[in-house]
This record gives structure tokens, sequence and C-alpha cells, in this order.
């Protein structure tokens, strides 16, 4: 049977590549990092291996997500250069990578568009008052710092993807300005791919205690964002992260159109395996709904992408049987 766009879910066959999970913030929720020096890093042999492995098993995209090294410090630059090649090595052997490793500075993100098919960074919350909570040990998380991201990746036609973090400490009235801030920012630029609502789902070695978000709050705030959002920003979900399968389809009834990345282990909230693609589609085929693969760069963004990049999107694209480009 046929099925309308309005009926279909997409999701990114992806991997994820961690360079090092050492990072300088100390966010309580956190359930990734580890102690500045303390996590060694990822060499180019060892991620060459890996990506070797998955040359036949369909998957596009490779995430490059790390902790964050100091802007001051001393391995900043190696840390940098190290994500540079392991975007290069992941393009060289036929994937898409797509970067989310914390704030960069313009010049660091100039160079990893021309390694990359999109980028992100969260926003999670834009309010200062988290600063005196959960961020009161996380220097990069000052709001100004990551909007500037927005910002920047807009003026260097960066396809991008952001998002918020929900049950955190923050308000509603929280939520709906942090929303307004990426409207804004897409009004201006039209560089947001998605905006990712994802619920504080605690994790066993986060130091914060507090409960997951309400599940049955998700399915609002959803449609409040659908009215908050240019039409031409998808809202993703982690499915991962919405256990009951009537609220993953109440996600989407209310608007939701996009799964995200499902790839062997969720890196960040590594106490909820990823549900994988079968399963899915057993929850979501007898709703109505249709899931179809998609690539880390939207179509719209095609002109974006330099030749090298644009060829390898294609290339997916005709391997996906995707429509192409209008």
């Amino acid at each position: 049977m046929s099925l309308s766009s309005q009926n279909i879910v997409t999701y990114s066959p992806a991997y994820t590549i961690v360079p090092t999970y050492e990072c300088f913030n100390r966010c309580t929720y956190c359930n990734f990092r580890s102690e500045p020096a303390k996590s060694l890093w990822l060499t180019l042999g060892a991620a060459q291996e890996i990506l070797s492995q998955l040359k036949n098993q369909n998957i596009c995209e490779i995430l490059i997500l790390s902790g964050e090294v100091h802007p001051d410090s001393a391995r900043r630059e190696p840390w940098f250069e190290r994500i540079y090649d392991l975007c290069l090595l992941a393009l060289e052997m036929g994937f898409l990578p797509h970067t989310n490793v914390g704030p960069l500075s313009w010049t660091e993100m100039e160079k990893l568009k021309s390694v990359n098919v999109s980028m992100g960074l969260m926003l999670e919350q834009l309010t200062p008052k988290l600063l005196n909570t959960v961020h009161r040990h996380a220097p990069s998380k000052l709001p100004e710092v990551r909007s500037q991201q927005l910002q920047w990746a807009g003026e260097l036609k960066i396809p991008f993807t952001t998002g918020l973090l929900l049950g955190i400490g923050e308000t509603e009235s929280d939520w709906w300005e942090t929303l307004a801030a990426i409207s804004e920012s897409h009004k201006l630029y039209h560089h947001i791919q998605e905006v990712i609502l994802q619920p504080h789902s605690p994790g066993t070695v986060q130091t914060l205690d507090a409960p997951p978000f309400n599940p049955h709050k998700l399915p609002e705030v959803i449609a409040k964002a659908r009215e908050i959002l240019p039409a031409d920003i998808t809202i993703q979900i982690p499915p991962n992260l919405v256990k009951d399968e009537n609220w993953l389809l109440a996600c989407l009834a209310a608007g939701a159109r996009d799964l995200g990345g499902i790839s062997p282990k969720d890196e960040v909230n590594p106490d909820y395996p990823h549900v994988q693609e079968q399963e899915l589609r057993n929850i979501l085929e007898p709703g109505g709904w249709e899931l179809v693969p998609r690539l880390p760069a939207y179509p719209q963004f095609d002109d974006w992408l330099d030749a090298g990049l644009l060829q390898k999107v294609k290339q997916w694209r005709r391997r996906f049987k995707l429509p192409p480009a209008q």
C-alpha cells in the first residue's frame, strides 16, 4: 500500500564513533564523560577496523561524538585534528560523517564543513538559571556560546541539527523560549534540519537525583514545538527513550517525524539500548506509519555541499532508492 508523505517516519542507519569520552564539563545528568586525560583516544587504525566491518551493513551515517577538550588546553589542537581525521577516514571509506563534539571555533567549524555532510549541537536549554544547578561545572554550556554555534552554522551554510533536553530543572516557558530562539535563527539562515526533543532518562553514572521526564507530557511538547518551529524543520524523538509503544505512536501523532540515528549503542544514554529497525517497523506499521531510511543531510541542502560530498550523498540516495532532491 502506498502511503502519503504524512505517514512517513524517517531514521538514519548510523554508527557512532567516539574519539574520546574525556570532557572538561561536569553536567550532573551526564552518563557519557570521563575525567580529562583519563580516557584513551580512539586511534585511526582502530577506527578503520570498525568502519571496515560496517561496509556491507547499509550504514550510511557515521556520527562522530566526543567529549570536549578545553579550548585553552594544549591537547585541543590534536583533539580537533583527530576528529577531522576520523571524518576524513569515514568519508574516504564511503560513509557520510555527521559531527557533534560540543562548541567549536569558527575556524574549526569551517574546516569540518569540508569533511561532514551535516553537523549538530544540542542547545539543551537556553535559560541561564541552569548554570547554578546542572551546569554549575559546565563552562561550555553558557547559553550565549551555544546560541553562537547556531549562528555560525547558518553563516557557514552547514546543515545543522539541534535540540532540547527536557526535565533537567527548566520550566515550560524555558522550552518555548529555546524553541523560539531556534525558530528565529532558522528564519535568518534556513539551516536547521531537525530539532531533537530528548526526555531526561536517568542513567547509572549521573550524579543528578531527578526523575525521568514525564512521558505523558512529551506529545504535548511536540505539538507546541510544531506550532513554534517552521514547517521545514523536522522534529526528532529518540525511540529508545520512549519506552511505551502507545506513547511513541502518540508522539508521532503530535508531529514528530524522525527517530534519529539507529545504531547498536546509544553512547549518550548507554542504559537505554536502541530499538532496532525491524522492531520499530513492528510498532509503527499497525499504526499506519511507514519507516523509511534517510541520509544525515536532507535533500534541500544539496547546494551547500561541495562536489565531492554531494557525489557521495547521491550515491547513498541511489543505494537507498530515495527520491532525488527537488
